[in-house]
């Protein structure tokens, strides 16, 4: 090989590296770093929302009308998908601990498990992942499209923060609806799983009331009732976020709506194991 072959073959290596270095700056630039100042710009809109709910309902400005018509549509929107998805998948737990049960000998232990699973992990989570597809991409998709025709940065210059006016009034109408259909998931949820596990699994009805009776506690209702609030306020946050910073014309809407499903899900997917954990190692279970 001559030493303009060799010169010209070193130079295309170096040049492959050099695009192969360039890629993976980019990348790490465009992913891992943007996602993390998103998360930390989400945060920071939280804090600032929950300090302005409070400040203004102290001082008698927090918007009681925009609260009262987002909690209707919130609720009218996702209470009938939520509901429909908490029944196949309680009768789903029901079978699967009742199988389970069965295989160990311990039958009459199917109530308190699938009771159990349903206020701890279904109920929150059915609720917080129906709120994120309906009512969060509702909200992304109303504010994105204000932020392409211009309306929030009218709003800064006519010196109306849209946090206090827009993203303020929907976290507390996310927090209280979801806290909610929480509460009726639970009831429909077990409701399904002792229909089932009677009618279906040929269970004692007394056996399952009196296994969930045991094993449950009042602090497990309140678990699901933070675990919703958290929930709810996560989902309503991360959608203002990106409606607000949406960019780029309609299909920049499109892109922060489906942006802000995929993020809602993967933080909540995130949190519950954080608060699952949590609570086990500060209210472990020694005894019935």
């Amino acid at each position: 090989m001559s030493t303009s072959e060799n010169i010209s073959a070193g130079s295309e290596e170096r040049s492959a590296t050099a695009e192969i270095t360039g890629w993976m700056r980019g990348y790490l630039g465009r992913h891992p770093l943007a996602a993390l100042h998103t998360v930390g710009g989400q945060v920071v809109m939280g804090i600032h929302a929950v300090r302005y709910l409070i400040t203004d309902i102290v001082t008698g400005q927090f918007p009681f009308r925009e609260f009262l018509r987002q909690a209707a549509f919130m609720a009218k929107t996702s209470y009938v998908p939520t509901l429909a998805v908490a029944l196949p998948i309680s009768a789903t737990l029901s079978i699967q601990f009742g199988l389970l049960a069965g295989q160990v000998g311990a039958t009459a232990l199917a109530g308190a498990a699938s009771g159990l699973a349903v206020i701890r992990q279904a109920a929150p989570l059915v609720t917080a992942m129906l709120l994120a597809a309906a009512v969060g991409s509702a909200i992304c998709a109303d504010l994105g499209s204000r932020a392409i025709r211009e309306e929030i940065d009218a709003m800064e210059v006519m010196g109306v923060s849209p946090l206090r006016r827009l993203v303020v009034p929907r976290l507390a109408a996310g927090v209280m609806v979801a806290m909610g259909l929480t509460g009726a998931s639970c009831f429909v949820g077990f409701l399904a799983g002792y229909l089932f596990n009677v009618y279906v699994q040929n269970g004692t009805p007394g056996s399952f009331l009196a296994t969930f009776s045991s094993f449950a506690t009042v602090g497990d209702l309140y678990l699901a009732m933070v675990k919703s609030a958290v929930f709810g306020a996560i989902v309503t946050v991360v959608a203002c976020e990106k409606g607000l910073s949406t960019k780029g014309g309609p299909g920049g809407v499109a892109n922060s709506v489906n942006a802000a499903v995929v993020a809602s899900i993967m933080l909540l997917m995130v949190v519950n194991v954080g608060f699952t954990q949590l609570y086990t190692m500060l209210f472990p279970r020694t005894t019935l």
